[in-house]
C-alpha cells in the first residue's frame, strides 16, 4: 500500500464487521483515525508542521475563547459523530463549540453535537475529494464553519458551506466571522515557526 492511501486497521476476529464510536473507543490507543461507516480507517500519524499549525491555532483561539466565556475550544483529533448505525465518527484537528452546544452534549465519548468551528490542517497524503467528503458531513450535523489549512500554500480556505469559500493567504487577516465575532488571527501567524 502506498503510503499516502489510508489504511484498513485489522479488527479482532471477535469484533463484528462493523464496530461503533463506543467499540472503537475501547480498543485502546490504536493509532489515528477515524471511523467511516463502522468502518476504522487508519491514518498516518501528522508530520511536526502539521503539529505546529495546530499548536498556533489553539493558542490564538483559547485565550479569546476563555476571555469571552464563548465555549471550549479543543485540539487532537476530536471525535465527532457524523452518523449512527453505522457509525461515522469523524476526527478534527481543532475545534470550538459554545457553551450552548455543549449543553445539549450526551454522554458519548466523542461528541454527539456538531461544533460551529472545524479547523483542518491539511497533511501531504491529504486529497481534496477526501477533504470534501469530510466537509460535507461537517456540514450535514451543523457545523458553521471550516477552516482547511494548507501548509504548501502557508493559506486558509474558510467555508460557510462546499460552495461558500473565502482564501485567505499569509498577506492577511482570518476573521471569525458571526462563529467568533471581534477574532482575528494573521494568517501568518498560524505557520510561523
Amino acid at each position: 500500500m502506498s503510503a499516502g492511501m489510508p489504511m484498513t486497521l485489522e479488527i479482532p476476529a471477535r469484533a463484528k464487521t462493523r464496530v461503533t464510536g463506543e467499540e472503537l473507543l475501547a480498543l485502546g490507543d490504536i493509532g489515528r483515525s477515524e471511523l467511516i461507516e463502522g468502518e476504522i480507517i487508519a491514518m498516518p500519524p501528522t508530520s511536526d508542521v502539521h503539529g505546529n499549525i495546530e499548536s498556533n491555532i489553539d493558542v490564538a483561539l483559547k485565550p479569546f475563547v476563555r476571555r469571552h466565556k464563548l465555549g471550549r475550544v479543543m485540539t487532537g483529533e476530536v471525535g465527532i459523530y457524523i452518523r449512527r448505525d453505522p457509525d461515522t465518527a469523524r476526527g478534527a484537528d481543532v475545534v470550538f463549540i459554545s457553551n450552548a452546544r455543549l449543553a445539549q452534549r450526551g454522554k458519548s465519548a466523542f461528541l454527539d453535537v456538531a461544533p460551529e468551528l472545524v479547523v483542518e490542517v491539511m497533511s501531504p497524503e491529504d486529497r481534496w475529494n477526501e477533504v470534501m467528503k469530510k466537509l460535507a458531513d461537517y456540514f450535514s450535523i451543523g457545523v458553521r464553519l471550516v477552516w482547511v489549512i494548507d501548509a504548501e500554500t502557508q493559506s486558509v480556505y474558510a467555508y460557510r458551506s462546499l460552495t461558500d469559500v473565502r482564501h485567505f493567504t499569509a498577506h492577511d487577516t482570518l476573521p471569525g466571522d458571526d462563529v467568533l465575532p471581534g477574532f482575528v488571527l494573521p494568517v501568518a501567524e498560524i505557520f510561523a515557526d
